[in-house]
């Protein structure tokens, strides 16, 4: 059986950091699930994507952390747009 590699180990990881700092707020936890499944889609091959989001993520976690943090914006593609 091959593990994971170093990448999947830091998303997973990450996951577990955010559920962790999510889990006294209320609402996050769902939106945490919703935004790693809606990614969970993506090629393990497309590694540039993977590392842009996990910077990205980065970000958010240290935000989610802050206590003054009450929610977390998103950027959101309308669906009449391609």
């Amino acid at each position: 059986m091959v593990g994971h590699s170093k990448l999947q180990k830091q998303v997973l990881s990450l996951y577990r950091q955010f559920l962790r700092a999510g889990k006294h707020k209320p609402g996050f936890l769902p939106r945490i699930r919703d935004e790693f499944r809606q990614n969970a889609h993506i090629p393990k091959t497309d590694v540039m994507h993977i590392e842009f989001l996990y910077r990205r993520a980065q970000r958010q976690l240290d935000q989610l952390k802050d206590i003054n943090t009450k929610q977390l914006g998103t950027f959101v593609k309308p669906a009449d747009q391609s």
